[in-house]
């Protein structure tokens, strides 16, 4: 059946634009996907991006200002150190000690102490407002460390001032190298305060600058709590010290949360300053793009597939409505049997794979016997119960799978068994009558036995030589018959007649009673 297949090659072309109509919605999100995950990265770049910006400007910021008061603390050692300096006036040695440094915003108090801690010189008084600082952190690293150069305390409130104040400080020698006292200068919170305002970080990001020791100096957003203490054991402030500048995914420095931090050294200084942002909150503005970007993405991939298979399924339902007129096309509507088509196109492929020197194979024709009398006696409805009885009947006695039952015209039916040669071909006409014989329609008024065939048989091997072809074995089918017809009927006869025989050919047996 050659449409069948072509049918079938179509329907699976449809199936394969259907999965392509599957698959590109598939590709759609592969790749929109993949531009998600661009754009996460772009923020994550953006973020780290950001941050390095803002510790750039700061700690340009901090370490010029430390810069202004660290030379303000070298010329005041150096003019305590400077020949007839004593012996000009207590205000001239004032304004020779301080320059205008001190007069800049957020700066504390000013002053010089002496080896005991006692103030000597004070920047905004004169003379000098008592103070003893000799249990400061400072005083006692200066006085054990004669080397220590620049010293950045911790955060501490101020005894003057009573205001939160970092102290930065140096030694001063006397003649003989011993210690001599400390030139200090005290740099108030509120200067990083105002530093760090304005700085959109999200609810859970921070800016803090630490000493190099651990200690906190400042934190954005600013809460008491967190001033002072120390963070030395957090392994993600020991990466800060140990790498110096950089950033990375890592914990909080007080918890176990994700952060994404970005930290650098302040020039030489002791100091350390860190941006800590939280990576959800990084993917926040990611978050939002993605639902809109993957709700259009997902709607249109959903329409696209849902399109796709309500194609599909007409496609389906087209290609099954053709297969199934396909196969009425070559199907007998009242037996069921293949029709005269099917069987044409059957004998064409016997033919085909006879003339390569394929296996033997048999035709037998048959026709009901005396059926124009019984449509004349019983009627059309009845005719048509007969024929459907010897369909069943010729169906029950194939013996192969891949022998063809066909019904060929009005009360014509052939049988086509491939691989089967004449003594084979035989045993299936004797079936056949025997199926016949036990066909009755009782209510019609036929029993049992009423109904005979003649059955006209050919095979290969009953064919002569030089005629082998599928057409002259139906021909020869055709043609016994009509011999068994002529010679009573209810009986099989196997060809060649004895017309057709070559001359001096035996007879292979020309007729087999079935009665």
């Amino acid at each position: 059946m050659r449409m069948l297949p072509d049918l079938t090659g179509r329907l699976r072309a449809a199936r394969a634009w259907i999965g392509l109509g599957v698959l590109a919605p598939l590709g759609l999100l592969v790749v929109s996907g993949l531009m998600l995950v661009d754009l996460r990265n772009d923020a994550w770049d953006k973020a780290a991006q950001t941050s390095r910006n803002l510790l750039q400007v700061i700690e340009r910021d901090i370490a010029r200002n430390v810069e202004i008061i660290d030379l303000s603390l070298r010329g005041a050692v150096d003019s305590l150190s400077a020949p007839g300096f004593s012996a000009v006036s207590p205000a001239l040695r004032q304004l020779i000690l301080f320059d205008r440094a001190v007069t800049a915003r957020d700066m504390g108090v000013f002053l010089v102490v002496d080896e005991n801690g006692d103030t000597v010189y004070d920047a905004n008084a004169l003379p000098a407002r008592p103070l003893n600082n000799a249990d400061r952190s400072y005083f006692r690293a200066h006085r054990d460390r004669p080397d220590l150069g620049l010293f950045i305390s911790e955060p501490m409130t101020s005894r003057m001032l009573g205001v939160s104040i970092i102290v930065l400080s140096r030694r001063i020698n006397k003649p003989d190298g011993s210690f001599g006292g400390v030139v200090q200068a005290s740099l108030k919170l509120t200067y990083f305060s105002r530093l760090f305002a304005n700085l959109a970080l999200g609810a859970k990001g921070a800016i803090n600058l630490y000493a190099r020791d651990g200690r906190r100096i400042m934190r954005h957003p600013f809460f008491e709590g967190a001033i002072g203490d120390s963070v030395a054991a957090s392994p993600s402030f020991q990466r800060f010290v140990r790498e110096g500048s950089g950033s990375f995914l890592g914990s909080a420095v007080r918890s176990s949360e994700p952060r994404h931090h970005t930290f650098t050294r302040i020039g030489d200084l002791p100091l350390i300053l860190a941006v800590t942002l939280a990576p959800d909150e990084i993917d926040a503005e990611w978050r939002a793009k993605a639902l809109v970007i993957g709700s259009i993405v997902s709607i249109l991939c959903g329409l696209c597939a849902g399109l796709s298979l309500l194609f599909g399924r007409e496609l389906r339902h087209r290609g099954r409505m053709q297969v199934e007129l396909a196969r009425l096309s070559l199907t007998d509507p009242l037996t069921g049997l293949p029709n005269r088509r099917r069987f044409e196109e059957a004998l064409a492929d016997v033919e085909r794979s006879g003339r390569s020197g394929g296996a033997p194979f048999s035709l037998l024709v048959i026709d009901a016997d005396h059926f124009k009398a019984v449509n004349d006696r019983h009627g059309h409805a009845v005719g048509d119960e007969v024929l459907e009885g010897l369909a069943r009947c010729l169906l029950a006695s194939a013996r192969h799978p891949g022998d063809l039952v066909c019904r060929v015209g009005g009360e014509e039916f052939v049988m086509l068994l491939a691989g089967t040669d004449g003594a084979g071909a035989q045993r299936v006409a004797d079936a056949v009558h025997a199926e016949v014989r036990r066909l009755g329609l009782p209510a019609a008024g036929i029993p049992a036995g009423a109904l005979t065939v003649s059955i006209g048989l050919a095979s290969t091997a009953s064919v002569r030589a030089g005629a082998r072809g599928a057409r002259e074995l139906y021909r020869v089918a055709d043609a016994a018959l009509y011999a068994a017809k002529g010679s009573g009927r209810n009986r099989t006869c196997i060809g060649p007649p004895r017309s057709a025989r070559a001359p001096g050919e035996e007879a292979p047996g020309a007729q087999a009673d079935a009665a």
